[in-house]
């Protein structure tokens, strides 16, 4: 699979004690969807501004449409839709007014701007006063900006930060159709694995500066997801004689037994035996290890 994105041994900081970035080395496929997880300063941000040419990369170790920066830049940034940290607007201005603006500056038609507006479904809010947009709407604005000139590749910084679920989810739905109906290749930042794992194909988690997995959702899964099923019941003790030793039983306390599942027909049989051994059971939870890992690798 062609690598629209290629990182290799990216490192950065002040000084060579003092690393924000640790031999970072990353490969985005062309056409997917890829998540670059981690806590808030793990390095996302500073890794993002990099690939964009804004902090430069004086090892050459960042390729973007298989070209170093030097050679991408600038007329490689018309491939390129990018948004990090904040979006800015003129606030007594409209959303139309605002990307107008923006389009002019690039040479852009105003039929540039209707398309990206109806992209978003934003075209029958676009004579509203930016300050009356809701945040949700704002983002879904800042989205379209980037989609100005038809680019091949999205860089997104925290998109969907500050949004509440509803929220989440229009920007959720907004990329997958950008991914899929355009084609467009999206590069997203985000410390909210649980939101970012519903839309990815691809996946790096960074944690104080380092890579901690690169891979597909695919490859994740079967290393690191392994289900946790915790079961309320009365005694919990003895019971512990009647779950086979492959699911790992554990005590947790008198009234709460772990058990590692593989799957739903797992959870069925294992529930089936307890109850045919009379086990008063009155609560059955499922955890993702997955979550538990993340959480782990990027706390600070």
């Amino acid at each position: 699979m062609e690598n629209l994105i290629t990182i290799r041994d990216l490192s950065y900081g002040f000084s060579k004690n003092k690393l924000i970035l640790k031999n970072v080395s990353l490969s985005v496929p062309k056409g997917s969807v890829f998540g670059f997880l981690g806590a808030n300063g793990a390095g996302k941000s500073t890794t993002m501004k990099l690939m964009l040419g804004s902090i430069p990369d004086e090892n050459n170790t960042i390729e973007i449409f298989s070209q170093k920066l030097p050679e991408l830049y600038p007329d490689g940034f018309q491939r390129i839709g990018s948004l990090i940290d904040s979006p800015a607007f003129y606030d007594h201005l409209s959303g139309w007014d605002n990307l107008t603006i923006l389009s002019k500056l690039r040479n852009l038609p105003d039929s540039e701007c209707e398309r990206v507006l109806n992209l978003v479904d934003l075209w029958d809010s676009r004579k509203m006063k930016m300050k009356k947009y809701s945040l949700g709407m704002k983002q879904r604005l800042a989205i379209a900006m980037t989609l100005l000139g038809n680019p091949e590749l999205l860089i997104l910084d925290e998109p969907v930060n500050g949004l509440d679920p509803n929220g989440m989810l229009e920007i959720r739905e907004l990329l997958l159709k950008l991914n899929k109906e355009q084609g467009i290749t999206i590069f997203i930042s985000s410390h909210l694995l649980q939101e970012v794992e519903k839309m990815v194909t691809h996946l790096a988690i960074i944690s104080h500066g380092a890579i901690k997995f690169s891979g597909s959702v695919e490859e994740l899964n079967t290393h690191y997801r392994h289900n946790h099923m915790r079961v309320g019941l009365n005694n919990a003790p003895q019971f512990l004689q009647h779950i086979p030793e492959y699911y790992a039983p554990q005590i947790i306390d008198d009234h709460t037994l772990e058990i590692t599942v593989q799957s739903r027909e797992d959870i069925i049989r294992l529930t089936k035996k307890l109850v045919v051994n009379e086990a008063e059971i009155f609560e059955i939870k499922n955890s993702a290890g997955l979550e538990d890992w993340f959480m782990e690798i990027t706390k600070n």
